[in-house]
């Protein structure tokens, strides 16, 4: 069975609650990789100045401590196999659905499961929604 490395756990531990349930959850049906979960601001603003975010510090959700967001991939990591990367978030999307932890991915962002009208992709990132009231 899949499971994560030491420093995927500490990616994880990074993170709130509700993404270390769902990602421990995750792994046991996939294997991935946890690639980041808090960012401090420098990191942040690296990640924006890089093209690789469209938030500066402190504005992601990454920022927060614990974060809501975290970046996954599936392993092993295959940045040109888009496919893996959707056919994993629809896993990841399914397990959260069960578990009753709203999401929002990066390759949908209004979460309208047409993937093909976004303007940016963050194929790894995977953030908290509120619940609706």
């Amino acid at each position: 069975m899949p499971h994560f490395s030491e420093r995927s756990l500490q990616k994880l531990e990074t993170c709130r609650p509700e993404l270390q349930r769902l990602f421990t959850e995750v792994i046991k049906h996939f294997d991935c990789t946890i690639l980041c979960g808090h960012r401090t601001e420098h990191e942040q603003n690296e990640a924006f100045h890089a093209g690789r975010s469209k938030l500066k510090f402190p504005e992601s959700r990454h920022n927060s401590s614990p974060s809501g967001a975290v970046d996954v991939a599936p392993w092993p990591i295959d940045w040109n196999d888009r496919e893996r990367f959707y056919y994993f978030a629809g896993v990841v999307k399914g397990i959260a659905a069960r578990m009753d932890i709203p999401m929002r991915w990066g390759g949908d962002w209004d979460d309208d499961t047409r993937v093909h009208d976004q303007t940016f992709f963050d194929l790894p990132h995977f953030e908290l929604m509120h619940k609706e009231r």
